[in-house]
Protein backbone atom coordinates (compact mmCIF):
# COMPACT_ATOMS: atom_id res chain seq x y z
CA UNK A 1 0.00 0.00 0.00
CA UNK A 2 1.10 3.55 -0.70
CA UNK A 3 0.42 6.89 0.94
CA UNK A 4 0.77 10.53 0.02
CA UNK A 5 0.67 13.93 1.67
CA UNK A 6 0.23 17.21 -0.23
CA UNK A 7 -0.45 20.74 1.00
CA UNK A 8 -1.65 23.85 -0.81
CA UNK A 9 -2.59 27.37 0.29
CA UNK A 10 -6.11 28.32 -0.74
CA UNK A 11 -7.61 31.83 -0.86
CA UNK A 12 -10.55 31.17 1.48
CA UNK A 13 -11.35 30.58 5.14
CA UNK A 14 -11.30 26.96 6.41
CA UNK A 15 -15.08 26.93 6.96
CA UNK A 16 -15.78 27.93 3.33
CA UNK A 17 -13.53 25.14 2.02
CA UNK A 18 -15.07 22.61 4.42
CA UNK A 19 -18.59 23.53 3.29
CA UNK A 20 -17.69 23.48 -0.42
CA UNK A 21 -16.09 20.02 -0.21
CA UNK A 22 -19.23 18.56 1.38
CA UNK A 23 -21.77 20.31 -0.90
CA UNK A 24 -22.73 18.65 -4.20
CA UNK A 25 -23.22 21.91 -6.14
CA UNK A 26 -19.99 23.53 -4.93
CA UNK A 27 -17.91 20.36 -5.27
CA UNK A 28 -19.18 20.01 -8.85
CA UNK A 29 -18.21 23.63 -9.57
CA UNK A 30 -14.71 23.04 -8.18
CA UNK A 31 -13.98 20.00 -10.34
CA UNK A 32 -16.00 21.06 -13.38
CA UNK A 33 -17.93 17.79 -13.44
CA UNK A 34 -20.93 16.27 -11.66
CA UNK A 35 -20.27 15.31 -8.05
CA UNK A 36 -22.47 14.26 -5.17
CA UNK A 37 -21.50 15.04 -1.59
CA UNK A 38 -22.88 14.83 1.92
CA UNK A 39 -22.22 16.82 5.09
CA UNK A 40 -23.10 13.86 7.35
CA UNK A 41 -20.97 11.09 8.85
CA UNK A 42 -21.59 7.91 6.80
CA UNK A 43 -22.93 10.13 3.99
CA UNK A 44 -21.87 8.90 0.55
CA UNK A 45 -20.12 10.86 -2.19
CA UNK A 46 -19.06 10.36 -5.78
CA UNK A 47 -17.22 12.35 -8.45
CA UNK A 48 -16.17 12.09 -12.06
CA UNK A 49 -19.19 10.02 -13.15
CA UNK A 50 -18.65 7.44 -10.40
CA UNK A 51 -14.90 7.09 -10.94
CA UNK A 52 -14.43 8.18 -7.30
CA UNK A 53 -16.75 6.91 -4.55
CA UNK A 54 -16.76 6.65 -0.78
CA UNK A 55 -18.31 7.92 2.41
CA UNK A 56 -17.58 10.32 5.26
CA UNK A 57 -15.93 8.70 8.28
CA UNK A 58 -15.26 11.74 10.50
CA UNK A 59 -16.22 15.41 10.22
CA UNK A 60 -14.81 18.20 12.39
CA UNK A 61 -16.59 21.40 11.36
CA UNK A 62 -14.19 23.70 9.55
CA UNK A 63 -11.13 21.69 10.59
CA UNK A 64 -11.00 18.13 9.25
CA UNK A 65 -12.74 15.71 6.89
CA UNK A 66 -11.93 11.99 6.89
CA UNK A 67 -13.36 9.88 4.10
CA UNK A 68 -13.29 6.31 2.87
CA UNK A 69 -12.18 6.75 -0.78
CA UNK A 70 -11.63 4.60 -3.86
CA UNK A 71 -11.63 4.75 -7.63
CA UNK A 72 -12.81 2.26 -10.21
CA UNK A 73 -9.09 1.47 -10.76
CA UNK A 74 -8.71 -0.10 -7.30
CA UNK A 75 -8.45 -3.90 -7.45
CA UNK A 76 -11.88 -5.38 -6.63
CA UNK A 77 -10.70 -6.92 -3.34
CA UNK A 78 -8.64 -3.88 -2.26
CA UNK A 79 -10.01 -2.00 0.74
CA UNK A 80 -10.91 1.66 0.39
CA UNK A 81 -8.11 4.11 1.02
CA UNK A 82 -8.45 6.72 3.78
CA UNK A 83 -8.50 10.37 2.77
CA UNK A 84 -7.85 12.93 5.50
CA UNK A 85 -8.25 16.62 4.71
CA UNK A 86 -6.90 19.10 7.26
CA UNK A 87 -7.78 22.79 7.18
CA UNK A 88 -5.54 25.27 9.02
CA UNK A 89 -6.32 28.99 9.08
CA UNK A 90 -3.61 31.34 7.81
CA UNK A 91 -3.36 35.11 7.86
CA UNK A 92 -5.17 37.07 5.17
CA UNK A 93 -8.28 34.84 5.03
CA UNK A 94 -6.28 31.92 3.62
CA UNK A 95 -6.12 28.23 4.50
CA UNK A 96 -3.43 25.59 4.41
CA UNK A 97 -5.25 22.61 2.93
CA UNK A 98 -3.40 19.35 3.66
CA UNK A 99 -4.46 16.12 2.01
CA UNK A 100 -3.21 12.82 3.45
CA UNK A 101 -4.20 9.63 1.67
CA UNK A 102 -3.27 6.20 3.01
CA UNK A 103 -4.02 2.69 1.82
CA UNK A 104 -3.54 3.41 -1.88
CA UNK A 105 -3.03 0.23 -3.93
CA UNK A 106 0.61 -0.35 -4.85
CA UNK A 107 1.66 1.48 -8.00
CA UNK A 108 -1.19 4.01 -7.99
CA UNK A 109 0.12 6.69 -5.59
CA UNK A 110 1.95 8.85 -8.12
CA UNK A 111 -1.06 8.97 -10.42
CA UNK A 112 -3.37 10.11 -7.61
CA UNK A 113 -0.86 12.70 -6.38
CA UNK A 114 -0.83 14.25 -9.86
CA UNK A 115 -4.62 13.91 -10.07
CA UNK A 116 -5.18 15.76 -6.81
CA UNK A 117 -2.99 18.63 -7.96
CA UNK A 118 -4.42 18.86 -11.48
CA UNK A 119 -8.09 18.01 -10.94
CA UNK A 120 -8.70 19.38 -7.44
CA UNK A 121 -6.10 21.89 -6.23
CA UNK A 122 -6.13 23.94 -9.45
CA UNK A 123 -9.93 23.96 -9.48
CA UNK A 124 -10.09 24.89 -5.80
CA UNK A 125 -7.70 27.81 -6.27
CA UNK A 126 -9.73 29.14 -9.21
CA UNK A 127 -13.09 28.56 -7.48
CA UNK A 128 -12.20 30.35 -4.25
CA UNK A 129 -10.34 33.15 -6.04
CA UNK A 130 -13.48 33.83 -8.10
CA UNK A 131 -15.63 33.81 -4.93
CA UNK A 132 -13.69 36.72 -3.36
Amino acid sequence: MEKLKISVTLPAAPQKIYEAWLNSKQHSAIIGDKATASAKVKGKFSAWDGYITGHNVELQEGKKIVQSWRTTEFPVKAPDSVLELRLAKKAGNKTTFTLIQTGIPKGQGKKYKNGWKEHYFEGMKAYFKAKK
